[in-house]
């Protein structure tokens, strides 16, 4: 578990990091260079999940061998099954990853909701329900292997 003291903000205990895949963890169906070492590494301390649509349909393919959680979600209310995994683990253990129209349920529902600004852009909705945003997945990761920068964006 990932204990993180931000004044002003909150006092985080995340057991539960949960990822969008395709526009966060991956582009095109493809995982991004550097994000399946860090997810292992983040595995150490958290569980992780992946909750995708799997538009392209690679990413059991592409997560095999990965210490990670994998639900593809159905067609229809891709967003309220999203928010219902976040509950289900309890949201207020849970960090939240996405960028798409789809996750901005999860983002405000997580004790910490990272939208991600990357090559497949970020639903406006999806912004306005995270705490923060960050331009790649890499960043966004390394905030919970390096706190002090978490710290740094969100205290007041």
């Amino acid at each position: 578990m990932l204990e993180i003291h931000i004044p002003g903000f909150a006092d985080l205990r995340i057991a539960h990091i949960v990822s969008d895949y395709n526009g966060t963890l991956a582009l095109d169906g493809r995982l991004l260079p550097g994000v399946a070492d860090t997810l292992a590494e983040l595995a150490a301390v958290a569980t992780i999940h992946v909750i995708t649509a799997d538009t392209f349909g690679l990413a059991r393919a592409e997560l095999a061998g990965l210490p990670v959680e994998l639900t593809i979600a159905p067609t229809e209310a891709q967003a309220d099954t999203k928010l219902a995994l976040i509950e289900r683990l309890g949201a207020e253990s849970v960090a939240a990853f996405g960028n798409g129209r789809n996750d901005r349920k999860m983002l405000k529902a997580a004790t910490l909701g990272i939208a991600l600004l990357q090559k497949k852009g970020l639903a406006a909705e999806t912004l306005a329900n995270a705490n923060l945003v960050a331009p790649g997945i890499l960043e966004a990761l390394d905030l919970l292997r390096k706190p002090k920068r978490l710290i740094a964006s969100l205290r007041s």
